[in-house]
């Protein structure tokens, strides 16, 4: 019964129109996006190789799809608790900056498709280590909570993440679609 109610309030979510997506640059986008995700299968990424890197500018709030050194896709993202600055240590509730991979993804059961990011990188951990504090880690790009109490309208505009990059549902299944893990993430301040 659950996994019917995540997949109800998934098509309530992809037919809203509270987001923001641009596409920037008209190149074609692959027509077999996946429309739903269900917990228990989520969809394949495609493997057109398409996308070069991921830009986060935090500043802007806006995560970019690049392919072939120009924008493809834009979206609007919330971060960290306390946005500006790097991470320094596990608990700061901030977003790294740098330079990291998309190493591996996963289905979350609390924020709906997750890719993690590689954070810490070994400057991070040179800097932590140095400092004599923990780096922290599982930096993820997830999705946004969906529940009766939680909508996801409400976490959309706010930066309320312990260090992650979220973005809506419907926008972390089309990253999930064109992003290939081993792809390149830039985090910009």
């Amino acid at each position: 019964m659950r996994w019917l109610l995540a997949l109800f309030c998934l098509s309530v979510a992809s037919v809203s129109q509270a987001a923001f997506t641009e596409t920037i640059v008209t190149k074609p986008v692959l027509k077999d996006a996946p429309t739903s995700v269900s917990p228990a299968r989520a969809p394949e990424p495609r493997s057109s190789g398409r996308i070069d890197k991921v830009l986060v500018l935090k500043s802007e709030r806006r995560l970019q799809l690049i392919s072939d050194g120009a924008p493809l896709k834009t979206y609007r993202i919330s971060l960290g608790k306390q946005p500006k600055g790097a991470k320094e240590r596990e608990g700061d509730k901030r977003t790294p900056e740098g330079f990291y991979w998309l190493d591996w993804r996963k289905i979350s059961d609390r924020y709906n498709l997750a890719i993690h990011v590689s954070y810490p990188n070994v400057s991070d951990s040179a800097k932590a280590r140095r400092d004599n504090v923990p780096p922290g880690g599982m930096i993820m790009i997830h999705g946004t909570p969906d529940t009766e109490d939680n909508p996801e309208e409400l976490f959309h505009t706010l930066d309320w993440t312990e260090g992650c990059i979220a973005m809506r549902n419907v926008d972390m299944r089309e990253v999930w679609g064109l992003v290939q893990d081993g792809t390149m993430i830039e985090i910009r301040p």
